[in-house]
Parts: C-alpha cells; structure tokens; sequence
C-alpha cells in the first residue's frame, strides 16, 4: 500500500530500525535526534497530518524556568537549538526571542524566584531578578501594584509551531527519515526477538524499536503494547485579542509575563495580545480515551471557567479591559502525574520506548528528542533525565489516580514548588499495617512512589501538618526532639520507603557480580555496592546481603523500583536467575541508637552480641514470634539494626519492640530526622548526591568498587576514572545560616567566583550546624577551607569539612 510522504505517494517499507508514532513537534524532534546521531532508517507514521493533536492550537511559548536544573538545561538546549533548525532545513521556525518575566507579590514568591536565579548561576542561564520600575520599563501594559520583584530570563519568547514542526521533519528527511502521513496505527505485535510488527491500515512495518509519541492518542498506542501509561489530557485556554495601541505602538516587541498570582501567561501576538490561565476550575478531557477522530478542531468555549483569572488580568493588564477578544482557544494537552514528561524505554517491555506527556513540547521538545535518541543510540542518555524517566512511576498510577494527579499538578502549574510540600491529591493510596500505629502517634505523613511514610510526628497542640516553606519550618524542634532521642537513647521507624529485592538460583552470584560494582558478599554478610551503567555512572546504590548459598537481598531506593527492575531485566540471562521485587511484602523497621542492642538482645532468639553480630552482618532469627531478617547497618550512621519481616508480621513486630524498648527510652522518628541525622555522617542520598549524572570517583563511593573483579558495567569508565582523577569531588560544609538552610542547587562561591554547587543539605540538629553537601574542584578540597553559599539571594560563609560531623571514626556505628 502506498501512503503520502513529502508530497509523493511511497510505498510503506517492510523494515524500519526505528518506527516513531505521531507527528506532532516531539515525534519530529524524536526522528530528528535519531538521524543526527546516525541511524537513518528511521519511520514517522502519522494519522493525519504533522501537528494534527495538541501542536497545532498550542500557543508556542517557550522558557528556561524549570525547578529541576537538568530540566531547565534541557529546555534551554531546546531554545537553543531552534536558530540551528532553521538553517539545517531550510525552514522558518518563527522566533521571537523577546525575554520574559515571572512576577512575585509575596515573600514567599520571592524567595522561589531568588532559589531559581541561584540554580540559574552555576547553569550558566543569564537570568536575574529586577524591581518594579524595571518591569515596568520591559512591559509597560504591566501594572506593577503590589508586586515585589521579577524573574527577568531573556532566552523566553514564542514561535511558530507550525513552521518549527515542520522545521524538525525537514532536516529529519534531508538526514534519511521517512514521513508517512494519513497512516493510521491499527495495532503492536511483540515478536520473539524483540521487534515490533506495528500494523497500520497502509500495510505491516516491521520495526526494531517503536517510539510512542503519540501525544493525545498515547495512552490508546500504550494500551496496543499491553500498558497503561501515566498521563492525562486537560483541557487548556487562552484567549487571542483584537489590536491594542499600546501593544502595537511600543517601540519594540513586548517579553512575556508570567503572572502566578493570576494563574495567567501573557505574551504579544502580532498588534495584540495573547493569555493563557491555568485556572483551579479545570477540566479533564477524553476519561474514556481519545477518538481516533479527534484532530484539527476546537473544544467549546468555556469562559465561565477562567472567570476570576480574567478579572485578575484585567487588573493587572489594563489594557485588556478595553481590548476584544478575536479568538478564544480551548484545546487539549496531555500530562503527567507531577508534569514532567514520560520519556525512555518502557518498563516490562523490549525495545518500545515513550516520548509523551510532553505539556510544554517547544520549551523541552528538543531535549526529549535528544535525550530519548542518545538513549537509543548511544545505550544511555548524556545527562541524568530521571525527572522525566517514564519508569520514576509504578503500577500505584491507576487511571483514577493519575487523573487526580494531574488535575492538581495543572491546578499547580504557577504555584511556588516549595522543597518540603507534600501534596494531598491521590492520598493516602499505599500504606503499610504500621500506618494506623504512627497516625495514632500524631504522625504526620509524606508519600513518595504511591507510599505513605512519616516525616516526623508533631507533640500535642502542634497542627499536623508541615508549614511549606523555604526556611526552617514549624517541624524545626519537633526533629530535633527525634534525633536527640536516637542519638542518647534508641530510635524506632519504617524501612517499608526501600525498595527490596530478592534474588535466588544458581547464577545469582555469577549475575550480580555482573551489574554491580562491588564484589557479593560471603554468607551472612552485607556489602555496600553502587550500580554503574556503561559511562561509569551510578544507577543505584544498594546494600546486599547474602542469606544464602543462592539467595540475596538487596535494598536501594523505594522510588527508583521500576528504574531497577527495568535494568535487572534488560540484562537478565536467559537461566539460572531469579528476581523479585518483595518492596511491599517485605516491610519492618530500624532501630538505631547506643540502647539498639540492648533492645534487641531483649527480643532475639540467637546471640547478637558485638562479636556474635558484628557490623556488616545479617542473620535470620525471631524478634519475639515474628520471623525477621536482620541487618547490622543503619542509615542513621548510630548503632542500629535494619529489621526485615513479611507484611503480615509488621504490627507484631512493632508492639514487640515497643514493649521492650519502654525503660531504654524507645522513641519513633520520621524521614526528616533520618535525613538530618544522615548529614552529620556526610552520607549521600539517592538522587541527590547518587544520580545518574555522578560517578563513583565523585562521589565517594569508589571505595564500595571491587576492581579485582574482572568484568562488571561499567568497570572500563571506572577504572579510567580511577586512574585520572574526575575534575570534581563530593564534599561536605558546615554553612553559617541564619533561618534557612540549603534544599540542592545553591551555587557555591570562592573568591567571588562560582566554583561548585550543593547536592543537598539541611540542618543536623544534634550536632547543632546547617550542612550541606556538594562538588567543588578537587583542588580545592582542603580541611578548614573558607568559601560561601548562596541561599535565597545572601551569600552565607561555609567552611569545608573532610571528617564526619558526628563519630568521625564510626565506633558508635561499628561498636
């Protein structure tokens, strides 16, 4: 069967490398991507025409503002790279590059804003925060009236996105790509060996690797591959005007403002304006699934829904008031849970890979691309891009919770991203049978993958709830409180937020020696291990323990379950290993603190004595009645055990220990005490100073790396880093703070110069200092060394430490 490429009828190969679906600017962006780095045989099969879903009616704004850094890095390669496209195909993406403005009119705004210039510094972004005079003097239709400052970012500004997805397809054919357009996808079949028959109403295509861009029909092309992707259409509006003197006549084109407040974008459009309103009375679109008809139309008008934003933007833009409206645009845009989009090789599936929930597709349409063709071609993406990593979500997203998700993160879109928020939408989902414990307690909760976990528990007539905030919030003294009782006495929490692994046969030695770093440990002992992907960066970190002659267990990060087990089965063997995932039923608690043993010597049933149960241990044994497996290790960095038993046993568990603990000052505490408890001991954290942009050389943790073994991935870039030093290195400081302390991404300062920047931080409350971690030039790593960090806009001095705050020798933790 023939179909429509490029203006000629063209049969529809047999064969493709690559088949991507859907030609809206993230589909051409993908098959762009691909031909540059060198694989050609690459197909686009699009329904209808380029740009029939959500590109066509979007208002084609584009912006750096990104609360995660390496996606504000990705949106400015894709600002970047429009002037490229143009001149690569020939085609005219229609820039305007006319700067744009994020207004703050509250403290709180303020400080967001002043966080983000931080990010921004050692990005290399030239942002940079301006008065009202100023504002004023940039968009003088902008009433300034109780606002306090803006973010001025000059790379902002809009396109045409007409002429920038047709730019993306042009230099994709003039690279080897076909287009084959009015070819509607029927249906996948998974073959054997990893292909794709993708069948279309022109003919069957066999394809190597299938891409589903698919946009508003993503979850329809998902559903043809066996998987419910974690996205949801909204509907969007924005209102286009008649000609307004004061637009038109102003000498030069006006920025865009970002008005949060008013839930409103604003931006020129020819002699008028355009607005935008991300609006809390907002619609889910399609519940059942997108028509295969929908394509170039409208939704029906509903400005009732916008009502208070527009009056808003009457006030703040006076010149709307007396302005008509010549077009008003409601159309559907897809997104993801927390708004990101869902990129790379789907979990539980070969070779299909995602490039949807793209929401501000000509702000990150170009990092997509990159970075999902880098991933494909190259094995692995050139920045760590987990915030937009379809496998950051699990098998808790069910339709109705996605939808909730969405809904708030649309609702969300302008709201200050304060670093401690838990939001409430889609909660509580998971939980675990010690839930009603803790709530009973007054604990007050977070939730991380679908799972309830405590954050700290608030004393009576305290509200239970966290104040969100940039600065120390009203959970200041209550985690004190808790790590003063771990440190003196003995603490008590869930280890239910790991994600836990079992491995078993006769391989599983052999296999894990493979994928992780470190050599496996003998019988009855744990090892620290980071997982590496072929450049040497560090995919995870595990502890593993061997229960077995062909049994372990690993324990990592709870949210990075669905990344892990993408990575076990894309390099399973084909016998001899099995793997599962038992994060949900296999829950229990730790217990740290100099009263740990004492506690648990009340309670076990083996000898677990220094010398019987020494650090670095694990042994199955009975805590009271209930069957557990114990660990000898504590994140906490104290004395403490790890306890391990079946769901079911978990409330047992916890009134045995609770019994025993009573005269030895047993005390529960949450994730915020972990975490201050964990700066003190200088220990990293998975995504912030353990990520896939960092290496075990940088970080430290090139001592848990067994280079006496002879093959493992990532052992080749290791080694090399090994050899020559990387230019940077993980260091702790102690920050001279005054209310607020370090979240991640404050620039680091020496000499009046950025050098480095934080991976993460907070207050370690017993020993009584603001910490933070971070990469500065290795160099430059020198016990006592002064150098200044900037946190909300002020420069603090912070000076280096190379020992750990608290038991720098570890007797406390190894005792």
């Amino acid at each position: 069967m023939k179909t429509r490429i490029g203006g000629a009828d063209v049969d529809l190969k047999s064969h493709a490398r690559v088949v991507v679906i859907g030609g809206g600017v993230v589909g051409c962006s993908v098959l762009y991507h691909l031909t540059k780095l060198g694989w050609t045989d690459v197909v686009l099969i699009e329904r209808s025409e380029l740009t029939s879903g959500s590109t066509w009616h979007a208002a084609g704004g584009f912006h750096t503002l990104n609360a995660d850094t390496n996606m504000a890095a990705l949106q400015g390669y894709t600002i970047r790279l429009y002037k490229e496209l143009e001149e690569i195909s020939g085609q005219a993406c229609g820039l305007h590059h006319v700067g744009g403005l994020t207004l703050a009119d509250s403290p709180e705004r303020l400080d967001f804003l002043k966080a983000e210039r931080a990010k921004h510094r050692y990005m290399g972004l030239e942002t940079e925060i301006v008065g009202p005079e100023e504002i004023r003097k940039l968009s003088p239709i902008t009433d300034t009236d109780g606002v306090l400052a803006a973010l001025y970012d000059p790379l902002d500004g809009h396109l045409d996105p007409y002429g920038t997805t047709h730019a993306y397809a042009r230099a994709a054919r003039r690279n080897g790509a076909e287009i084959h357009l009015h070819t509607k996808v029927e249906s996948l079949a998974a073959k054997a060996k990893g292909e794709w028959d993708v069948v279309t109403d022109k003919g069957t295509i066999t394809a190597g690797h299938v891409v589903n861009a698919a946009g508003l029909w993503a979850r329809e092309v998902g559903r043809m591959a066996g998987v419910e992707l974690p996205l949801h259409p909204m509907e969007h509006q924005y209102l286009i005007t008649d000609d307004i003197p004061e637009v038109y006549e102003h000498h030069t084109e006006l920025p865009h403002v970002m008005d949060p407040t008013g839930e409103s974008y604003l931006r020129q459009e020819g002699r008028g304006l355009v607005i935008g309103f991300y609006e809390q009375d907002c619609t889910p679109w399609a519940t059942g699934g997108t028509s295969w008809d929908f394509g170039h139309e409208l939704l029906p008008n509903d400005l009732d829904r916008v009502g208070e934003s527009l009056e808003f933007a009457f006030r703040r833009y006076p010149v709307l008031a007396r302005a008509g409206i010549k077009q008003i645009i409601n159309g559907p845009f897809t997104f993801a849970p927390d708004g990101n989009p869902l990129v790379g090789p789907v979990p539980g599936l070969r070779n299909y890979w995602s490039a949807c929930a793209v929401m501000a597709g000509f702000s990150q349409g170009g990092g997509v691309g990159l970075s999902l063709a880098e991933w494909m071609v190259e094995g692995e993406p050139s920045r760590d891009i987990f915030a937009m990593d379809v496998a950051r979500f699990g098998d808790y997203c069910t339709r109705p919770y996605t939808r909730e998700k969405v809904r708030e993160n649309y609702q969300r879109r302008f709201a200050i991203s304060y670093p401690n928020e838990e939001l409430p939408a889609g909660r509580p989902l998971y939980t675990t049978p010690a839930y009603g414990i803790w709530k009973a307690q007054r604990a007050v909760f977070g939730s991380g993958y679908g799972l309830e976990h405590v954050n700290y528990f608030a004393p009576e007539g305290e509200p239970l709830f966290e104040t969100p905030t940039f600065r120390r919030s009203n959970a200041f003294a209550a985690v004190a409180e808790e790590c003063r009782a771990v440190r003196e006495a003995v603490g008590i929490n869930e280890v239910h937020n790991f994600g836990k692994y079992e491995v078993t046969g006769p391989g599983a030695e052999d296999w894990l020696n493979r994928i992780m770093a470190n050599r496996m440990p003998r019988e009855g002992k744990l090892v620290l291990s980071p997982m590496l992907s072929p450049a040497g960066r560090i995919i995870g970190d595990f502890t593993i323990a061997r229960l077995g002659p062909e049994r372990f267990q690993l324990v990592a990060a709870y949210a990075a379950q669905a990344h892990h087990m993408r990575w076990f089965q894309q390099h399973m063997p084909d016998s001899g290993v099995a793997v599962r995932n038992v994060s949900l039923d296999r829950l229990g608690l730790q217990i740290a603190g100099p009263n740990a043993r004492k506690l648990l010597e009340r309670v076990a049933d083996i000898d677990v004595s220094k010398e019987a149960f020494p650090f670095l241990s694990v042994r199955e044994m009975n805590i009271g009645m209930v069957p557990a497996i114990v660990s000898r290790v504590t994140f906490s960095g104290d004395l403490g055990y790890e306890i391990f038993t079946p769901a079911a046993f978990q409330a047992a568990l916890y009134e045995t220990l609770a019994e025993a603990g009573r005269d030895l000052g047993l005390k529960p505490f949450g994730m915020r005490a972990m975490m201050s408890l964990r700066l003190e001991k200088s220990f990293g954290a998975w995504l912030r100073e353990f990520k896939p942009e960092y290496t075990p050389a940088e970080t430290g943790l090139e001592r848990f790396v067994s280079f006496q073994k002879e093959d493992f991935i990532g052992r080749e870039a290791a080694q090399r880093e090994r050899d020559n030093p990387p230019a940077r290195q993980l260091t702790t400081f102690v920050v001279d703070a005054d209310d607020a302390d370090v979240w991640g991404d404050e620039p680091i300062y020496r000499d009046g110069k950025i050098v480095g920047y934080v991976t993460s931080g907070g207050y370690a409350h017993y020993v009584r200092k603001s910490v933070a971690l971070g990469f500065v030039p290795r160099e430059m790593v020198e016990d006592g060394a002064g150098f200044e960090i900037e946190i909300l806009g002020d420069l603090r001095p912070a000076t280096l430490t190379t020992v750990p705050l608290y038991d720098p020798d570890g007797t406390r933790m190894r005792g």
